[in-house]
């Protein structure tokens, strides 16, 4: 009997999470284009181009947001069909425990964060990359900057950068401004009209320059049209937006928060919350599991309306707790890794009270 009640439970949840899942997508796409389709046709972008570019592209990332809610979802429709049932009443008279009947449902869970981790890890970030591209290019206001001009980098321990404006699309950054230091003491200034990244060399080529060696008794100038410069500093590390981390898979997102320290940048906590939060975002298909089947497992007046309900609100719940601790994280108040995981332990705690309280 458990058997075949693991299978058949399997199997309708993963029917039911499908059709909630098009749903969605097919809801969020709606909006979406009525939103943007002004931008689209003033931009000059056609049908195919918006489709097949933009919106295939979305869909990976839509998945990735919306599984817990399609999970939660058929876990509260399932288990409280069961229950109006009485099914899960004579399962239980049978002998059959409340902690055996979520296994199919833990199974299943696990699969889903299973499948969206590996997939968010090494497949949607190379979608996103292609949708955000696309977006910077024809929706209107939709620029995520975090640097735009007055730029400040530290390349070295001894050296600072300052840069008027940097173009991301052309790699040129314009009124560069580099100071090298002795202790306290300026020994070095150079200062360029731009420098160029030349992907081939990998090195920063500068024009117009005026270059100053400092001593005690002055300083000797120097004038170049242009030179080549060795500087530990890539395009990316000027050019940050709040959506690099979701254009990155996880070994590439590492490195990329590593040259955000070795350049000297701030802000440093905004990819780091968001790189955990990624990396833990798949275990709130299984907390809402466990919070799913434990409410809808114990009968309750209202019958699907009071399920639907509480679906509802706690979603809104959970999803409003991680917005607002966040930027706690973003700011140092919280270490990262509290910021990204709290509301998860949060509501996994609140699944395993519900959960103890419906054996009871």
């Amino acid at each position: 009997m458990p058997k075949h009640f693991d299978r058949y439970i399997f199997l309708r949840l993963l029917g039911i999470t499908v059709f909630v899942l098009l749903i969605l997508i097919f809801i969020f796409i709606m909006i979406d284009f009525s939103e943007n389709s002004d931008n689209f046709a003033d931009q000059g972008a056609t049908m195919a181009e918006i489709f097949r570019n933009y919106y295939l592209n979305y869909i990976p990332e839509m998945i990735r947001l919306v599984i817990p809610v399609a999970v939660f979802t058929a876990c509260l429709f399932l288990t409280g069909q069961l229950t109006e049932r009485l099914e899960i009443t004579a399962l239980k008279a049978a002998g059959v425990s409340l902690y055996r009947l979520i296994v199919p449902y833990l199974v299943f869970a696990v699969l889903c964060a299973g499948t969206v981790s590996i997939l968010d890890a090494y497949v949607i970030p190379n979608a996103n990359e292609e949708r955000i591209a696309f977006e910077e290019r024809y929706i209107k206001d939709k620029s995520e900057s975090l640097d735009r001009s007055d730029i400040y980098r530290q390349p070295a321990p001894d050296t600072k950068l300052r840069i008027n404006y940097f173009d991301k699309n052309q790699h040129i950054a314009y009124r560069v401004y580099l100071i090298q230091f002795n202790g306290n003491e300026v020994i070095k200034t150079i200062l360029a009209a731009n420098m160029k990244w030349d992907e081939e060399s990998q090195l920063w080529k500068m024009e117009n320059i005026t270059e100053r060696y400092y001593d005690e008794s002055g300083y000797q100038e120097f004038k170049y049209s242009s030179k080549d410069t060795t500087l530990n500093l890539y395009p990316r590390d000027l050019a940050r937006t709040t959506s690099d981390i979701y254009q990155l898979t996880y070994p590439e997102a590492l490195d990329y928060i590593e040259s955000i320290k070795r350049s000297g940048a701030g802000g440093i906590g905004i990819p780091k919350v968001q790189l955990m939060g990624r990396m833990v975002y798949p275990l709130s298909i299984i907390v809402v599991t466990v919070i799913g089947f434990a409410f809808a497992s114990v009968r309750r007046r209202g019958g699907k309306g009071i399920y639907l309900a509480a679906g509802l609100t706690i979603s809104f719940l959970y999803l409003a707790l991680m917005k607002i601790i966040e930027p706690f994280g973003y700011y140092n108040a919280l270490p990262p890794s509290v910021a990204a995981t709290i509301s998860h332990i949060f509501f996994f705690i609140v699944g395993i009270g519900l959960l103890i309280s419906a054996k009871k």
